[in-house]
């Protein structure tokens, strides 16, 4: 097949603007997974669920203050080609958050945070090894803004179950992205090694959360069935950390940290759609001094050629 688009997310991402990405507690960052490929544009809906606990007490012991949130996104998104080297990426995200402590339920809905990003190819190199394999390499760079389009209320930090301000459809402020993915094929064999540092500014609220930086690293194999089917399983770690939020002048001490993920996914593609899917389980993790902890994250999607 030509045309194969592989997706994952964290995701976390997944860094598009899901409600880990916008946590101060360095749950995520911006994590884009393995760049799809395609040829000229590329449509696609991702489904993100993403869940942790606030307010452990010592020892991880759950206290009254002990409270779930779950974060389910779905988002819309699109690729489009610009000649040989270049892409442009864009995201709506449309965000599902739920709150539970002692019983009672809250709920944010709406949209969140747009994302753009632009990617430019440094390297796409694609050469004969042995008598009939062939070996491709690919290194992606690109830089990109995230808009302040969700709603952010900034009484929410201040309030006694909320003090870590993860319950945000936004962070009210426009941040920027740093991304490099490098991918290495050797026929149907490949790994590919992304890299992503997200700068976040200080919004009109005088709150900045922590830059986060992320580094994943997943081998994928193409399985190809009467060369219309194609069928990719993958597998690799995600490494995420997160400064400390900055409130006014003072650091957030309820904030930052690093957690070490497994991933697993599988790819299924067909002509001109994909139909994919990814995991993560948390491996180790240190979140806002352990007040937080980080629970499983998954990442479903549908993407279409254009």
């Amino acid at each position: 097949m030509k045309k194969i688009v592989f997706i994952l997310s964290m995701i976390f991402i997944m860094g598009q603007a899901n409600a880990c990405d916008i946590c101060g507690c360095g749950v995520g960052s911006n994590y884009i997974g393995i760049l799809p490929e395609f040829n000229r544009h590329i449509m696609g809906i991702r489904y993100r669920y993403n869940a942790l606990q606030t307010h452990i007490g010592s020892g991880g012991a759950i206290t009254y203050l002990t409270t779930k949130e779950v974060y389910r996104t779905a988002e819309l998104w699109g690729g489009w080609n610009l000649g040989k080297n270049f892409r442009v990426m864009a995201s709506i995200p449309y965000s599902f958050n739920e709150r539970v402590n002692q019983g009672n339920t809250n709920s944010k809905n709406g949209i969140g945070d747009v994302s753009v990003s632009g990617y430019y190819q440094l390297v796409n190199n694609k050469h004969p090894v042995g008598a009939s394999k062939l070996l491709v390499q690919s290194l992606w760079i690109g830089a990109g803004v995230k808009l302040p389009t969700g709603k952010y209320n900034p009484a929410d930090k201040t309030s006694l179950t909320q003090n870590t301000n993860l319950f945000q459809l936004g962070t009210a402020s426009t941040d920027f992205t740093l991304n490099a993915m490098y991918d290495i094929r050797l026929q149907d064999a490949g790994i590919n090694v992304a890299a992503s540092y997200k700068l976040n500014t200080t919004n009109k609220y005088d709150y900045a959360y922590g830059n986060k930086a992320s580094i994943n690293a997943q081998a994928y194999y193409k399985f190809r069935i009467n060369n219309k089917v194609m069928i990719a399983p993958n597998a690799g770690v995600l490494y995420e950390n997160s400064k400390k939020d900055v409130d006014g002048e003072i650091p957030v001490d309820i904030s930052g940290g690093n957690v070490l993920s497994g991933t697993a996914g599988l790819e299924v593609s067909f002509r001109k759609i994909t139909l994919g899917g990814n995991f993560q389980k948390p491996l180790s993790q240190d979140l806002a001094r352990g007040i937080v902890k980080s629970g499983n994250r998954a990442m479903i999607h549908l993407s279409f050629l254009l």
